[in-house]
């Protein structure tokens, strides 16, 4: 699947709306308190981008990469269109954040998961890229609905 990548100002009413259903999923399939997804005004915040894909003129999906500090970024809102699972998308999407997160200097990238069976396909493509468990960081606590993971790059 060939998809152009490009940072969205997330203004477009796909990303929008893909954003959204993607919020509601997760408090769809988390308690309050186990949910960690940012909504649209926190996705502004100057130390997060986020990209969109696209094939053609439909939205894939959309990622984004929260600088923590200036050798470690985290991994936020990782959605892919549901027309499109399956397809690469979600993994061209993590490849394209890592590499942009290397080109900036940075070292580790870390993130948060749901634990849950419906995340499992979401923690198999993380490991699969070289990500492994690890504990709670960044001000996150222990959850038992929560899996963290971590990589070198």
């Amino acid at each position: 699947m060939a998809l152009r990548i490009t940072i969205d100002d997330l203004t477009g009413e796909p990303t929008r709306a893909l954003l959204a259903a993607h919020l509601a999923g997760m408090q769809q399939n988390s308690p309050p308190e186990s949910v960690h997804a940012l909504d649209l005004s926190a996705l502004t915040r100057p130390e997060i981008t986020v990209w969109s894909a696209w094939q053609g003129d439909d939205l894939v999906g959309v990622g984004a990469l929260k600088e923590l500090d200036p050798t470690r970024g985290e991994l936020k809102t990782m959605r892919v269109d549901d027309r499109f699972l399956g397809t690469g998308a979600g993994r061209a999407m993590l490849r394209h954040i890592m590499a942009e997160a290397r080109a900036r200097g940075i070292r580790s990238l870390w993130l948060e998961t749901g634990s849950e069976p419906v995340f499992a396909p979401a923690r198999g493509l993380y490991a699969s890229e070289g990500f492994v468990e690890c504990a709670p960081f960044e001000g996150y606590g222990p959850d038992p609905l929560s899996t963290f993971m971590t990589r070198e790059l």
